[in-house]
């Protein structure tokens, strides 16, 4: 009886995710961006980029160039120095002196009960003079010169939020395998929400929106308790169906350096993970079934095989991981890692055990500062 119900989960969990990598991821392979705005200075809005940093000095020496060098017309560059201890303070006035358009806020102390950078982040909005706000971090080079030009193409019309994607630089190692692989795999995951007509989340260090907006739904006002999530939980209150889109195109992605250790890694991740639990209800089951079959997927195919029949259980993780792979092999192109998508057979099996380490962050949630 244990056997049949096992394998009645194990043929459920296949088919759930048949379903996500066939229909519904699908549908970003075909996404196209919106086009390009004209060069033309009368067409292009004034932007606000928005950094905020905590001793951060010598990740903005080294990236800010990159950013204040941006092939646009009109726009300013706020660097929030969040309290720091190092020479961050003395970086940015040097900067200052031969960047006009560079704009520093120095907080000293931080309200009680406030944690994370959402009160930081918070203050380079109110002080920035534009409608449109870009969003990065201070570890975090743009791709290119056009990444400011290509981004704010995507706020038009109706649209009022853009997606970005923030991959991490690629190093030997098995560690950063997974890392990238995880970057795209949640990518893939937060922009076909979106295209569905169903945004749960972004990344900070690659997002665009309206400055309105963010008044609209009081900021983070309702999260502000919660370390993480100035993205992800602020994107679950403001975007919908008609007001979001997402960006791919390879000139808007903002590269950052991944973690080094295993130890690190966790940290970051049980940060990010632990704002899963406050998400709508629809989202987190949604979520959940991709996370849930993913893990009974395995889980199941070891059992059967022990105890039924490993042809079976072999031939329909064929189909599945064939199907996997045939989706996201142009993904994997459209993301600048290409190399990458033959691990994926290995890396989708290290999911399994990631599921099993990080889903107590998804119960218990996290709360540790952002730095």
């Amino acid at each position: 009886m244990i056997i049949k119900i096992v394998l009645l989960c194990f043929i459920l969990a296949t088919a759930i995710q048949l379903y996500f990598w066939l229909f519904f991821f699908r549908k970003l392979v075909h996404h196209q961006d919106q086009p390009r705005l004209e060069k033309d200075p009368s067409k292009q809005q004034s932007i606000s980029i928005i950094i905020c940093a905590k001793d951060e000095a010598k990740n903005l020496k080294k990236n800010l160039p990159r950013i204040l060098n941006q092939n646009y017309r009109s726009f300013e560059v706020i660097v929030v120095n969040d309290n720091s201890s190092d020479s961050t303070e003395n970086i940015l006035l040097e900067f200052n002196i031969k960047h006009p358009i560079l704009c520093s806020v120095h907080l000293r102390e931080k309200p009680a009960g406030m944690i994370g950078k959402k009160y930081a982040l918070a203050k380079g909005i109110e002080a920035a003079k534009n409608e449109v706000l870009l969003l990065t971090d201070a570890d975090c080079s743009p791709e290119s010169n056009e990444w400011l030009q290509q981004m704010q193409a995507s706020i038009d019309g109706p649209v009022e939020i853009g997606l970005g994607y923030g991959p991490y630089h690629s190093y030997p190692g098995f560690l950063n395998k997974l890392i990238r692989y995880e970057t795209i795999f949640t990518a893939i995951q937060y922009m076909s929400f979106a295209i569905a007509g169903k945004p749960y989340m972004g990344v900070g260090r690659n997002l665009i929106y309206k400055k309105s907006l963010f008044k609209k739904v009081g900021g983070f006002h309702s999260h502000d308790h919660i370390a993480s999530g100035d993205d992800d939980l602020f994107i679950h209150a403001a975007a919908n169906a008609n007001n979001t889109t997402v960006i791919k195109s390879p000139d808007t992605f903002m590269y950052s350096e991944p973690k080094k250790t295993w130890a690190s890694f966790y940290r970051q991740k049980t940060r990010h993970l632990s704002t899963g639990k406050h998400y709508k209800n629809e989202n987190k089951l949604f979520l959940g079934l991709i996370s849930l079959s993913h893990f009974i997927h395995f889980l199941g195919g070891i059992v059967l095989i022990v105890k039924f029949s490993t042809i079976f259980v072999i031939m329909l993780y064929v189909v599945r991981i064939s199907c996997m792979l045939w989706t996201s092999k142009p993904l994997f192109s459209d993301f600048k890692d290409p190399s990458l998508w033959k691990w994926i057979p290995v890396l989708d099996l290290a999911f399994f055990f990631y599921y099993m380490i990080f889903a107590p962050a998804l119960i218990t949630g996290n709360t540790n500062p952002w730095k």
